[in-house]
C-alpha cells in the first residue's frame, strides 16, 4: 500500500470512527505491518483479543467510509465505460477479468492443514477477484475449505448469481457475426465456456 492511501484511511478512521481517536493503544501498529493478531502481542504488548476487536472496528470503519465508492457494483456508467475500454482492446462485450490466486497459509491450525492444501502439503486459501483493466477490483470472494482450484471456488463465489437469477444487465454485441446479450469475463483456460 503506498503511503498516500495509508496516510488517507489512518486521517479517515481517525477523524469519523470513534474507535481509532486517538489515545494509548498501539492497535493501529497491527493494520500497518499486516500482521495477524497473534503477532502484535508480545511486539507491542497487546492482547490478541484487543488487537481482533481493533481489526474488527477497522474492517467496520472501512465500509463505513469507503463502502459507497469502492465496495459495489458496477454503475450503468461504470458498465459502459468498461464495455468501450474493453472493445477499445478488441474484446466487445468483455468488461473484466477474474482468476484465483492461491495464497500459502503460513500460520493454518495444524488440525485445518488438509482441508486447505492442494497436494503440495502447504495450506493456501484462494481468492478469486474480479478486475478492470484499471485495477478497480469488483468483485472478492475468498473459498472455503476443500476448495481444490479454481471452478470449485466458482461454484461457491456469488459472482455469476445476477445471471442465474436473470437480473443481470443486458449487453448486445456481436463477434464473428453471433450476436450475445450477456457481457464476459476474461478468464484462463480452466473456467467453462
Amino acid at each position: 500500500m503506498n503511503k498516500t492511501l495509508f496516510l488517507r484511511i489512518v486521517h479517515r478512521l481517525s477523524q469519523e470512527v470513534e474507535y481509532f481517536q486517538p489515545r494509548e493503544d498501539a492497535a493501529i501498529r497491527q493494520l500497518a505491518y499486516g500482521g495477524g493478531a497473534d503477532t502484535v502481542d508480545e511486539y507491542v504488548r497487546l492482547g490478541e483479543t484487543t488487537a481482533r476487536i481493533c481489526l474488527h472496528h477497522f474492517t467496520a470503519g472501512i465500509i463505513q467510509l469507503f463502502g459507497d465508492e469502492y465496495l459495489r457494483r458496477p454503475t450503468p456508467e461504470d458498465l459502459q465505460r468498461l464495455l468501450y475500454i474493453g472493445e477499445q482492446l478488441g474484446f466487445p462485450g468483455m468488461v473484466r477479468s477474474i482468476d484465483c490466486m492461491h495464497w500459502e497459509w503460513k500460520n493454518c491450525p495444524a488440525s485445518w492443514k488438509g482441508m486447505y492444501s492442494r497436494g503440495t502439503g502447504k495450506p493456501t486459501i484462494v481468492l478469486e477477484a474480479v478486475a478492470s483493466y484499471d485495477l478497480w477490483i469488483w468483485h472478492a470472494f475468498f473459498g472455503a475449505p476443500d476448495t481444490m482450484n479454481d471452478l470449485n471456488i466458482l461454484d461457491r463465489s456469488p459472482v455469476f448469481d445476477d445471471i442465474i437469477n436473470g437480473v443481470a444487465p443486458q449487453v448486445n454485441f456481436y463477434v464473428n457475426g453471433n450476436p450475445y446479450h450477456l457481457a464476459y469475463y476474461l478468464t484462463d483456460g480452466i473456467y467453462p465456456n
